[in-house]
């Protein structure tokens, strides 16, 4: 089969290349891969990861052999499904609680761009609890994450803020769900926010931090700006019952298996109440280019990739 692997001696450093087929577990499902998609995490790891790592997390495809301990799904279901890496290759071995099922009116295209970016919106904003009539600050908003997050929050009942970097965003973020949005990186025009959904770290955590309610809680799970920031530890303690809270999805679905999520955000996608955007779509083969047009930020929501 063929596969992405890490090569540092072409150019972005991702190619095609042969691989044997991996082996299953009991507990495995071997998926013919449809389509994938592009996160900036993974993105980012390859370009520094050894010769031959396989990267990737998000996947949509057919199981083409069922786990052999009888959980998940029989051979001919088309899915989605997470892995922690090697998502970007023709066949995958998947654990069956990290795969859900795909109705017939979601495509593969939409249903890859949900593993990493949905699920970290949908546990990310379930951190603020229920958030029916709550204030709702999401940074980053035109990305993958934050797209997403806009939707579901909204959908919750929440009064929802988007932070962008460009006013020409703003139309993109309206279209989501968003009642207000905000461009730069002062965040006290709509201030105090009970949930806050971080992306960037740098000045603007800073501020986030310092524009949270009382009782309210920031929840932090990128530094695409800046890993250093500086808090005004008196701003934030003086508020009274605040939170920061380090988000990382491994460790998130360590708690909760990935297939609970991706069933929700399937649903989700089925009933037309989440609607994924792809800005951009090609052959596998340009895997290395659409990289780093992501890394460029030369796109707002996702890329998918589909394998030929």
């Amino acid at each position: 089969m063929r596969c992405v692997v890490v090569d540092p001696s072409v150019s972005g450093r991702l190619a095609l290349r042969e691989a044997d087929r991996p082996s299953l577990l009991p507990s495995e499902a071997l998926i013919k891969v449809a389509a994938i998609s592009l996160n900036r995490g993974e993105v980012r790891r390859a370009q520094t990861a050894a010769a031959g790592s396989r990267p990737g997390w998000d996947l949509a495809g057919t199981i083409v052999t069922a786990a052999a301990d009888g959980s998940g799904f029989p051979v001919g279901t088309r899915v989605v499904g997470f892995v922690l890496s090697g998502a970007w290759s023709e066949f995958v071995a998947v654990p069956t609680d990290a795969i859900a099922a795909l109705p017939d009116q979601v495509s593969f295209a939409d249903a890859a761009t949900l593993p990493v970016a949905g699920l970290t919106a949908l546990m990310g904003l379930s951190k603020g609890g229920s958030l029916l009539g709550k204030s709702v600050l999401i940074t980053g908003a035109s990305g993958g994450v934050g797209y997403f997050a806009v939707q579901l929050a909204r959908q919750a009942g929440a009064i929802v803020t988007a932070q962008l970097r460009r006013s020409d965003w703003i139309n993109f973020v309206k279209e989501a769900g968003a009642h207000r949005t905000i461009v730069g990186e002062s965040l006290k025009e709509f201030s105090p926010y009970d949930l806050i959904l971080d992306s960037t770290g740098g000045i603007l955590l800073s501020n986030a931090l310092s524009a949270i309610a009382p009782d309210g809680i920031c929840v932090t799970y990128g530094t695409t700006a800046d890993g250093t920031v500086t808090i005004d530890a008196k701003s934030f303690y003086g508020v009274g019952g605040a939170s920061l809270y380090g988000f990382i999805l491994f460790h998130e679905l360590k708690r909760q298996p990935a297939a609970v999520g991706l069933a929700k955000l399937v649903q989700f996608v089925a009933n037309g109440t989440l609607k994924p955007h792809i800005d951009r779509t090609s052959s596998w083969k340009e895997i290395a280019t659409l990289a780093q047009q992501l890394t460029d930020r030369q796109f707002v929501g996702k890329a998918v990739l589909h394998l030929d």
